[in-house]
């Protein structure tokens, strides 16, 4: 037997000599002197195309320093007993003798930061950050108009007036605290249910009814479904259907603004249903790689329509996987508003100065049902609704922080509501009789010669109409 052993050995070492020149095995014992370089590393790399171009020998040696196994051989006296960590090009890793399977879930969940209670007062040793009588009056006024312009789309739609909508009931403060601690030259890549972002960056509630309309005042000219609003001045990328598409496109756009050298990062909203899509891991693992500025903010509200999060992962949450990745992670009260604006806060700092991305974890609850073509009571139970509407609550939460703080009143309140009530039932009278878009609008903005299949089918979309006008409400007006 120890003649085998010794063997072995022997033939292992004979084997490394002769074969190992990508894959680097040391000992402690060779670690006295570090590597150098003779070029130093900056600490903030703004421009990496220029870093990168310029210093290739550097990166060359820096690239195959740590895999070049050749130096460390001659000093290997005993390959079993002395060797203990393995110079991996992905970096150092210990050895162990025991065999140990990771857990496939932690003894505790991953902690969730919350600044405010229930009952709207602060907890004790809350580190966060602190925010103005004005920024916060402003963030409950957003919240409240937010919260009544979801109840009255909604009964338009429910009257024919137009044709979809989405509520974002019970995630106003995700939308507007979010919103409040970015600036207005982070680039925003949303999913759906974040029209309090634009709606903090300055887009009128008309702006927001021409949209849901689909008229001629509609920046999107009418081409999209209600809801997918879109604005270039508020740096507000146009919302999709296609579910997490927008991930990706925010780590690519990230990117451009380090290679840019702008003091800036991009934020992307996405659901839980969102991160069971390959684009959400492909965009945090090039986000980690490429160190792109970029904050992935997960709405974790329990469900993907009616697919509840028990049938999506068995791991905990989202914020995990941001570890797996080597992201930096933060799970968050999704129904708190001052826990939102600091650690958002806090990750756009981190995402401009360290250049990396950040993952946030909001949880919370949809409150509402997922848009108007669905009734989630068929799949859960309305007193559950019901709770997460009433007792967590997080626009009654802000209330009773600033209300404490004496920054608002009963009359306040009062005349918030129906200032913002007026506003809005005027932005749809207005919104209504304003004409569609002249129908060459289906056809332009993509290229600048049509092609000739293009053209065709224009031809025959107005020949289709003059034939039959009776299939066309005559309300709507169709220039020509």
């Amino acid at each position: 037997m120890a003649f085998c052993l010794t063997k072995a050995k022997k033939l292992i070492y004979n084997h490394l000599k002769s074969k190992m020149g990508s894959l680097g095995i040391i000992n402690h014992g060779n670690w006295t002197h570090p590597v150098s370089f003779s070029h130093p590393i900056p600490q903030n790399l703004k421009k990496p195309d220029t870093f990168f171009t310029n210093n290739t020998t550097l990166f060359a040696s820096r690239r195959f320093e740590s895999i070049i196994a050749g130096k460390h051989l001659d000093s290997l006296r005993n390959v079993f007993d002395e060797i203990e960590v393995l110079n991996f090009p992905g970096g150092k890793v210990k050895f162990t003798s025991e065999m140990k399977f990771l857990s496939e879930s932690p003894e505790e969940r991953i902690h969730c930061y919350r600044v405010l209670d229930d009952n709207g007062q602060p907890t004790v040793h809350s580190n966060s950050v602190q925010i103005g009588e004005e920024v916060a009056v402003k963030m409950y006024n957003d919240m409240v108009t937010l919260q009544l312009m979801d109840s009255i789309f909604y009964e338009a739609q429910r009257q024919g007036r137009i044709s979809f909508y989405l509520t974002t009931i019970g995630e106003e403060a995700i939308n507007i605290a979010s919103a409040a601690a970015l600036n207005i030259d982070d680039l925003i890549f949303p999913q759906y249910r974040e029209a309090g972002v634009l709606l903090w960056r300055g887009f009128s509630l008309q702006e927001f009814a021409n949209q849901c309309f689909g008229n001629r005042d509609d920046n999107g000219k009418g081409r999209q479904m209600p809801i997918h609003y879109g604005s270039k001045k508020h740096n507000y990328f146009t919302v999709a259907s296609t579910v997490a598409t927008q991930i990706s496109h925010a780590v690519g756009a990230a990117y451009a603004l380090k290679m840019d050298g702008r003091d800036a990062c991009t934020v992307t909203y996405f659901g839980d249903g969102g991160t069971s899509t390959g684009d959400f891991h492909a965009a945090l693992n090039f986000a980690a790689v490429m160190e792109a500025p970029v904050i992935f903010f997960c709405r974790n509200n329990g469900w993907a329509i009616s697919t509840p999060v028990s049938d999506q992962f068995r791991s905990d949450g989202i914020v995990v996987r941001g570890q797996a990745y080597g992201v930096r992670s933060i799970r968050v009260d999704g129904n708190d508003a001052l826990a939102i604006f600091s650690a958002i806060q806090a990750a756009r700092r981190m995402a401009i100065g360290e250049s990396r991305p950040v993952l946030i974890e909001a949880l919370t609850y949809r409150a509402g049902h997922h848009s108007t073509s669905d009734d989630s009571t068929k799949y859960r139970p309305v007193h559950e609704i019901e709770w997460w509407r009433v007792a967590r609550d997080p626009v009654s939460r802000f209330k009773k922080w600033i209300e404490s703080n004496g920054w608002w009143s009963d009359e306040a309140e009062f005349e918030l509501r129906s200032s913002v009530r007026k506003q809005l039932l005027h932005a749809i009278q207005v919104a209504e009789k304003v004409e569609k878009p002249a129908i060459a609008e289906i056809f332009t903005d993509v290229y600048d010669v049509p092609p000739a299949n293009l053209c065709e089918q224009e031809t025959l979309l107005r020949e289709t109409i003059k034939r039959h006008p009776q299939d066309y409400p005559s309300h709507f007006q169709f220039p020509l």
